[in-house]
């Protein structure tokens, strides 16, 4: 009975261990991957107001920058700036295809918008081109759940013409379906996106509503940063280092507090995981301290009849070993089960898809070999004192004991 239950509080220990790592690195892929649904290393430029007077203008001045002015922009720093698109955007937009009607917001963009921000269309359809944008031509890429709205389905729906305020439209892809948990003006899945040239043929704006870019790779976003000031402080007169002079939205931040937090996380379940399988070792410790005292008279005639004393040191050990292993292995079989059976089958009986939430869990490389190690180490110390004081007894006092 005591090696039953010194065999479950081992199997609990590692079960607990190996299904926290395998949550948390689920939840970790999660969190960055829903992070980069918004983009990867980009940041969202809207117009400002000054906060510091600059050349004997006083501070308190808007700053608003034209198409022509993001077009320089990206003329001018090719060197730190690898992609860059206005954006015009506006939610009085109305929707129609047959009898199914549909409000949303329109996006006039560049076509270099659409990878900058993880738009990708799905297969069979495409996303804007530099010929639409040229020939301000009347095309709209659809988010996944507006296409769903409007034509009760996603896929087949490319070259299907729809109306937008009561102009038709021919539909030239929809997007693929992503992970989002962030936004400025909504979720991609329930917007469209046409040439910036055909927005303003028809809302005639003079100011895009922002703009966005994506830093280079290898390139710190805050260099690029201060590379569109350089562009637009001198011909708008203010500070290069007026960073209220434009409103910007620096998202690889916010990857940088997620992956900060997970890596605090993870600290935090190295920590618990440690202690959780300590416990378990002094289970052994306990167990094999009484086999010794229980098989003194066994272990004196052994060491009288010429038995080494590391034979003697050796068999604790591997007994000692051969529990920690047994409730490890089992402890390893149940939770695999449980993380490769469970999600599954949640995500067929409850109305909502658990994953999008706290993600799917995953056997975590790192966790499991830690888990490996702590409980080498917790068997070596667990049998090694107990199996080092039988090793120690003297043959004449070990037998006078019984």
């Amino acid at each position: 009975m005591r090696t039953i239950l010194t065999v479950v509080g081992i199997f609990w220990g590692t079960v607990s261990v190996v299904l926290l790592f395998s949550v948390g690195k689920g939840l970790e892929e999660m969190m960055l991957n829903n992070s980069k649904g918004l983009g990867d290393r980009i940041s969202i430029v809207w117009p400002g107001v000054t906060a510091k007077a600059w050349n004997g203008m006083p501070a308190g001045r808007r700053i608003r920058y034209t198409e022509a002015d993001v077009a320089e922009i990206k003329m001018r720093t090719t060197d730190k700036i690898s992609a860059i698109s206005p954006e015009y955007r506006s939610s009085d937009f109305n929707m129609k295809y047959n009898r199914n009607t549909a409000s949303a917001s329109i996006s006039g963009i560049w076509p270099e918008f659409g990878e900058m921000r993880s738009i990708l269309p799905q297969e069979g359809g495409r996303f804007l081109n530099q010929r639409d944008l040229d020939e301000k031509r009347r095309v709209v890429f659809l988010g996944d759940e507006i296409a769903e709205k409007l034509f009760g389905k996603t896929g087949d729906i490319v070259g299907e013409t729809i109306k937008i305020n009561k102009i038709p439209y021919l539909v030239i892809g929809v997007m693929q379906k992503k992970n989002q948990n962030s936004s400025y003006s909504g979720r991609d899945k329930n917007k469209g996106f046409i040439p910036s040239t055909t927005f303003n043929s028809i809302m005639s704006r003079r100011y895009p509503s922002n703009f966005v870019f994506q830093a280079k790779a290898g390139v710190e976003m805050k260099d690029a940063i201060n590379e569109v000031h350089r562009v637009l402080a001198p011909k708008y007169g203010y500070d290069p280092t007026d960073t209220r002079a434009l409103s910007i939205w620096d998202t690889t931040r916010q990857s940088k507090f997620w992956s900060d937090f997970f890596k605090v996380f993870r600290t935090f379940l190295v920590v618990i995981g440690c202690f959780t399988l300590i416990t378990g070792g002094i289970g052994v410790a306990n167990i094999m301290h009484v086999v010794v005292q229980e098989r003194t008279k066994e272990i004196g005639i052994k060491i009288a009849l010429g038995a080494h004393r590391s034979m003697i040191l050796m068999q604790f050990l591997t007994e000692g070993t051969l529990l920690t292993a047994l409730g490890g292995a089992l402890g390893f079989a149940l939770a695999y089960s449980l993380i490769t059976f469970v999600p599954p089958f949640l995500l067929q009986t409850l109305d909502f898809d658990l994953a999008e939430y706290i993600g799917t869990p995953n056997i975590d490389t790192f966790g499991t070999l830690l888990t490996v190690s702590i409980l080498g180490l917790t068997a070596m110390f667990a049998g090694y004192f107990p199996a080092k004081k039988a090793s120690n007894l003297q043959p004449v006092q070990a037998i006078k004991l019984f």
